[in-house]
């Protein structure tokens, strides 16, 4: 006979969680211990690092720029003051966003790093608005314009050496340790880079005596600064609002579900990103004839080859007997309880006690299927069951069998 397969929900626990005793709230140390310690350590290392270089250039642009009378160069030693901030609020999302999970963030800390990013993201596009408002404002009066010092065009230079380096280290390690935020940040010294540049070109062009050139780099660095902003603060929200993954991914992760051996369909398949990672939910169909156990033993086969093929963080997967993406036929029918004190009334009698009563839920009607473990006269039953099915509101099949019970 076959055994029982009610639809039921798994969610397991998120792979970082698995095996691991949560820090009480007064074990400060372990709590702040984090889940990926080489990528803490590599992201921290490397953020030290841009930390005292963009320290060092913000110092030299700001002072060259202002005793330089170089507008472009004083722009860029802001931006560098900027990139000084933010690498501070990576040292801390980078920090908190590596926490273990624990009961008040059960998907663990990482949307620290997507809100980092986006406050990030804000601040530059301000900066860079900033800096293009009062360059054309100074454009307005050119006459007032001065021509820049020579040192400040050798200034510009160390300074774009300086950023192109630390952009070329910095991508390095984030694709090793597979950090988003510190590609992004990485990306971020390369557009450091390119205004780096973009002064040099106004110094040049100043000290050939174009002098408004010098005020056109910086506002050419304003546009600059805010456009990466803009950017970094748009993935950061579209993030926060649960942004699914690419179609190419979802395409993906479909394929690797529907190949699990037991899953006979898929649907309603969803997905949102979770800094570096991915959280999907995913409705599998299975034989409705099966056991409960062999459908979680399936469930949790499909979520398994989803963490390992692909770079999510947790699968919750709904068992279906049947597809019931449109439309859900069994959901007004009556609970296992009602069903049989309904199959009482219609039989004259209740059942032995210790017979098993295994009961499908499929396309809006029920089958069942009624065990006895003691001698019964099965046509008789069999005859009286068939009768009810007939014309049974709830009831399209009922089978009888005859056995001792499982172990």
């Amino acid at each position: 006979m076959q055994v029982l397969c009610c639809t039921a929900r798994l969610h397991t626990i998120p792979t970082k969680m698995k095996n691991h005793t949560h820090p009480q709230p007064h074990d400060i140390s372990a709590a702040f211990e984090p889940a990926h310690p080489v990528r803490f350590a590599a992201a921290r290392k490397s953020t030290w690092v841009s930390i005292f270089i963009n320290l060092g250039l913000t110092v030299m642009q700001l002072l060259a720029g202002f005793f330089g009378k170089s507008q472009s160069l004083m722009a860029d030693g802001l931006h560098s003051l900027a990139d000084l901030v933010s690498d501070v609020l990576v040292l801390f999302a980078n920090r908190h966003g590596n926490k273990h999970a624990d009961a008040d963030h059960p998907y663990g800390h990482a949307r620290i790093e997507t809100a980092a990013s986006l406050i990030l993201g804000a601040s530059l596009a301000a900066l860079g608005i900033g800096l293009l408002i009062a360059a054309g404002m100074r454009l307005q009066h050119p006459e007032q314009v001065q021509a820049v010092q020579p040192f400040t065009l050798w200034v510009a230079i160390a300074a774009l050496a300086a950023k192109e380096g630390m952009f070329r280290y910095m991508l390095a390690v984030a694709q090793r340790v597979r950090s988003q935020m510190l590609v992004a940040n990485a990306w971020h010294a390369r557009s450091d880079a390119a205004s780096s540049l973009v002064v040099i070109i106004g110094i040049v062009g100043n000290l050939l005596g174009y002098t408004f050139l010098d005020l056109v780099a910086a506002a050419v660095v304003g546009v600059m600064i805010a456009y990466m902003g803009i950017q970094f603060a748009r993935d950061a929200m579209l993030e926060l609002v649960d942004t699914g993954l690419d179609e190419k991914e979802v395409r993906a992760i479909r394929n690797t579900l529907k190949a699990v051996p037991g899953v006979k369909g898929l649907h309603e398949l969803r997905t949102r990103k979770m800094a570096d990672n991915a959280l999907v939910d995913a409705h599998i169909i299975v034989d409705p004839k099966i056991s409960v156990s062999e459908g979680h033993y399936i469930a949790e086969a499909a979520r398994a080859a989803v963490l390992k093929a692909h770079h999510v963080l947790d699968v919750m997967v709904h068992i279906d007997s049947e597809d019931d993406a449109l439309a859900k036929p069994n959901a007004k029918l009556p609970q296992r309880h009602l069903l049989l004190a309904h199959l009482h009334q219609r039989l004259g009698e209740n059942l032995p006690a210790s017979a098993r009563i295994v009961l499908h839920y499929l396309e809006g009607k029920i089958e069942a299927e009624i065990l006895f473990d003691c001698p019964v006269d099965l046509e008789t039953w069999r005859s009286r069951c068939a009768a009810i099915a007939a014309d049974d509101l709830y009831f399209r099949r009922i089978k009888v069998y005859q056995g001792g019970a499982p172990d």
